[in-house]
Protein backbone atom coordinates (compact mmCIF):
# COMPACT_ATOMS: atom_id res chain seq x y z
CA UNK A 1 0.00 0.00 0.00
CA UNK A 2 3.30 2.17 1.20
CA UNK A 3 4.65 1.38 -2.84
CA UNK A 4 1.53 2.35 -4.39
CA UNK A 5 1.14 5.72 -2.89
CA UNK A 6 4.88 6.53 -3.72
CA UNK A 7 4.27 5.77 -7.09
CA UNK A 8 1.55 7.68 -7.89
CA UNK A 9 3.41 10.54 -6.32
CA UNK A 10 6.23 10.23 -8.46
CA UNK A 11 4.06 9.67 -11.26
CA UNK A 12 2.02 13.12 -10.48
CA UNK A 13 5.81 15.41 -9.92
CA UNK A 14 6.60 13.93 -13.10
CA UNK A 15 3.36 14.78 -14.70
CA UNK A 16 3.78 18.54 -13.52
CA UNK A 17 7.50 18.86 -14.26
CA UNK A 18 6.82 18.61 -18.12
CA UNK A 19 3.71 20.62 -17.92
CA UNK A 20 5.68 23.63 -16.65
CA UNK A 21 8.73 23.03 -19.11
CA UNK A 22 6.11 22.87 -22.12
CA UNK A 23 4.70 25.86 -20.45
CA UNK A 24 7.57 27.89 -20.51
CA UNK A 25 9.02 27.30 -24.11
CA UNK A 26 5.53 28.35 -25.45
CA UNK A 27 6.60 30.95 -27.73
CA UNK A 28 8.86 32.14 -25.11
CA UNK A 29 12.24 31.44 -26.70
CA UNK A 30 12.86 34.26 -29.67
CA UNK A 31 16.04 31.94 -30.56
CA UNK A 32 13.79 28.81 -30.97
CA UNK A 33 11.04 30.41 -32.71
CA UNK A 34 13.34 32.51 -34.97
CA UNK A 35 13.63 31.44 -39.04
CA UNK A 36 16.99 31.91 -40.10
CA UNK A 37 17.69 34.93 -42.12
CA UNK A 38 18.74 34.54 -45.74
CA UNK A 39 22.21 36.10 -46.81
CA UNK A 40 22.72 37.58 -50.36
CA UNK A 41 26.03 36.80 -51.98
CA UNK A 42 24.99 38.75 -55.28
CA UNK A 43 27.71 41.66 -56.14
CA UNK A 44 26.68 45.08 -56.65
CA UNK A 45 28.30 46.87 -59.76
CA UNK A 46 28.60 50.66 -59.93
CA UNK A 47 28.27 52.15 -63.15
CA UNK A 48 31.19 53.81 -64.45
CA UNK A 49 30.80 57.40 -66.13
CA UNK A 50 31.89 57.86 -69.98
CA UNK A 51 34.13 59.82 -69.85
CA UNK A 52 33.94 63.13 -72.21
CA UNK A 53 35.02 62.87 -75.88
CA UNK A 54 37.88 64.94 -77.35
CA UNK A 55 35.05 67.13 -79.17
CA UNK A 56 33.60 68.01 -75.91
CA UNK A 57 36.59 68.62 -74.11
CA UNK A 58 37.86 70.64 -77.00
CA UNK A 59 34.34 72.89 -76.98
CA UNK A 60 34.85 73.08 -72.97
CA UNK A 61 37.90 74.34 -73.19
CA UNK A 62 37.74 76.68 -76.30
CA UNK A 63 34.79 78.17 -74.29
CA UNK A 64 36.81 78.93 -71.09
CA UNK A 65 38.94 80.74 -73.32
CA UNK A 66 36.63 83.00 -74.89
CA UNK A 67 34.93 83.94 -71.59
CA UNK A 68 38.43 84.49 -70.14
CA UNK A 69 39.21 86.78 -73.63
CA UNK A 70 36.57 88.91 -72.32
CA UNK A 71 38.19 89.40 -68.91
CA UNK A 72 41.23 90.36 -69.93
CA UNK A 73 39.49 92.96 -72.48
CA UNK A 74 37.78 94.57 -69.51
CA UNK A 75 41.01 94.48 -67.83
CA UNK A 76 42.81 96.18 -70.57
CA UNK A 77 40.10 98.41 -71.00
CA UNK A 78 39.59 99.76 -67.86
CA UNK A 79 42.85 99.87 -66.69
CA UNK A 80 45.20 101.20 -69.27
CA UNK A 81 48.74 100.90 -67.85
CA UNK A 82 48.29 97.40 -67.64
CA UNK A 83 50.58 95.16 -70.31
CA UNK A 84 49.18 94.57 -73.51
CA UNK A 85 51.44 91.02 -73.25
CA UNK A 86 47.91 89.92 -71.45
CA UNK A 87 46.15 89.56 -74.92
CA UNK A 88 48.92 86.92 -75.99
CA UNK A 89 47.49 84.45 -73.26
CA UNK A 90 43.71 84.82 -75.21
CA UNK A 91 44.54 85.68 -78.54
CA UNK A 92 46.77 84.50 -81.51
CA UNK A 93 46.67 85.43 -85.05
CA UNK A 94 44.83 88.25 -86.76
CA UNK A 95 42.56 88.67 -83.57
CA UNK A 96 45.86 89.41 -81.52
CA UNK A 97 46.91 92.18 -83.97
CA UNK A 98 43.67 93.45 -84.05
CA UNK A 99 42.92 93.69 -80.74
CA UNK A 100 46.32 95.54 -79.76
CA UNK A 101 45.96 97.79 -82.52
CA UNK A 102 42.53 98.67 -80.67
CA UNK A 103 44.32 99.17 -77.40
CA UNK A 104 47.13 100.92 -78.66
CA UNK A 105 44.71 103.38 -80.58
CA UNK A 106 42.17 103.82 -77.68
CA UNK A 107 45.36 104.36 -75.22
CA UNK A 108 46.52 106.96 -77.06
CA UNK A 109 42.89 108.84 -77.26
CA UNK A 110 43.18 108.88 -73.40
CA UNK A 111 40.02 106.65 -73.83
CA UNK A 112 39.03 104.32 -70.82
CA UNK A 113 36.56 101.70 -70.52
CA UNK A 114 33.91 101.71 -67.19
CA UNK A 115 32.11 98.99 -66.53
CA UNK A 116 32.41 95.33 -67.62
CA UNK A 117 31.47 93.61 -70.62
CA UNK A 118 29.52 90.58 -69.82
CA UNK A 119 29.04 87.37 -71.61
CA UNK A 120 25.37 87.01 -72.26
CA UNK A 121 25.10 84.07 -74.12
CA UNK A 122 27.63 81.62 -75.73
CA UNK A 123 27.11 78.83 -78.15
CA UNK A 124 29.44 76.54 -79.58
CA UNK A 125 28.31 75.74 -83.33
CA UNK A 126 31.13 73.45 -84.59
CA UNK A 127 34.29 71.34 -84.07
CA UNK A 128 37.11 70.63 -85.97
CA UNK A 129 40.25 69.00 -84.38
CA UNK A 130 41.65 68.44 -87.98
CA UNK A 131 45.64 69.13 -87.20
CA UNK A 132 47.19 67.79 -90.22
CA UNK A 133 48.91 71.14 -91.20
CA UNK A 134 49.55 73.66 -88.43
CA UNK A 135 51.79 76.01 -90.28
CA UNK A 136 48.66 76.14 -93.09
CA UNK A 137 46.18 76.61 -90.37
CA UNK A 138 45.02 73.75 -90.50
CA UNK A 139 44.51 73.20 -86.37
CA UNK A 140 41.86 72.20 -84.23
CA UNK A 141 39.05 75.25 -84.46
CA UNK A 142 35.86 75.42 -82.97
CA UNK A 143 33.33 77.80 -83.94
CA UNK A 144 31.42 80.08 -81.28
CA UNK A 145 28.60 82.46 -81.56
CA UNK A 146 28.70 84.85 -78.53
CA UNK A 147 26.57 87.48 -77.29
CA UNK A 148 28.12 90.28 -75.89
CA UNK A 149 26.35 92.66 -73.32
CA UNK A 150 27.29 96.07 -72.76
CA UNK A 151 24.17 97.78 -70.90
CA UNK A 152 26.36 98.92 -68.33
CA UNK A 153 29.46 99.87 -70.30
CA UNK A 154 30.90 103.55 -70.92
CA UNK A 155 34.23 104.29 -72.39
CA UNK A 156 34.99 108.60 -71.43
CA UNK A 157 37.86 110.61 -72.34
CA UNK A 158 40.48 111.57 -70.41
CA UNK A 159 37.84 114.06 -68.96
CA UNK A 160 35.63 111.60 -68.27
CA UNK A 161 33.24 112.64 -70.71
CA UNK A 162 31.49 109.59 -72.27
CA UNK A 163 32.41 108.95 -76.18
CA UNK A 164 29.73 106.49 -76.26
CA UNK A 165 26.79 107.08 -79.13
CA UNK A 166 23.06 107.13 -77.30
CA UNK A 167 21.82 104.78 -80.10
CA UNK A 168 24.18 102.29 -79.23
CA UNK A 169 22.69 99.00 -78.87
CA UNK A 170 23.16 96.92 -75.41
CA UNK A 171 23.96 93.90 -77.09
CA UNK A 172 25.38 92.28 -80.21
CA UNK A 173 26.37 88.79 -82.06
CA UNK A 174 30.36 87.66 -82.67
CA UNK A 175 31.24 84.49 -84.40
CA UNK A 176 34.55 83.69 -82.99
CA UNK A 177 36.98 80.90 -84.36
CA UNK A 178 38.96 79.84 -81.00
CA UNK A 179 41.70 77.22 -82.55
CA UNK A 180 44.75 75.30 -81.21
CA UNK A 181 48.21 75.88 -82.50
CA UNK A 182 49.52 73.28 -80.08
CA UNK A 183 47.33 70.74 -79.80
CA UNK A 184 50.25 67.59 -79.82
CA UNK A 185 52.02 69.34 -77.04
CA UNK A 186 48.98 70.90 -74.95
CA UNK A 187 45.47 70.16 -76.35
CA UNK A 188 43.97 71.41 -73.05
CA UNK A 189 45.15 74.73 -72.53
CA UNK A 190 46.48 75.99 -75.91
CA UNK A 191 43.67 77.41 -77.09
CA UNK A 192 43.45 80.84 -77.95
CA UNK A 193 40.93 83.18 -79.88
CA UNK A 194 42.26 83.65 -84.15
CA UNK A 195 39.67 85.14 -85.66
CA UNK A 196 35.50 87.42 -85.06
CA UNK A 197 33.60 88.96 -87.27
CA UNK A 198 30.14 90.61 -86.57
CA UNK A 199 27.35 88.83 -87.31
CA UNK A 200 22.94 89.25 -87.70
CA UNK A 201 21.05 87.81 -84.91
CA UNK A 202 18.26 88.32 -83.25
CA UNK A 203 19.23 90.32 -80.00
CA UNK A 204 19.70 88.89 -76.77
CA UNK A 205 18.55 89.72 -73.23
CA UNK A 206 21.39 91.91 -71.34
CA UNK A 207 22.27 89.33 -68.42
Amino acid sequence: MTTSRGARAIAAAALLLVAMTSCANDGQDPAANASPTPSSSTPTHTATPTPPSDTELASEAASATLRKYYDVRNQLRQNPGRPLSLLDQVAISTELAAQRNLFKKERKQGLRQVGATKVAELEVQSVNLDNSDPKAGKVPTVQIDLCFDVSEVDVVDADGKSVISPDRPDTGWIQFLVSNYQWDANPNAGWRVASSKDIERTPCEAS
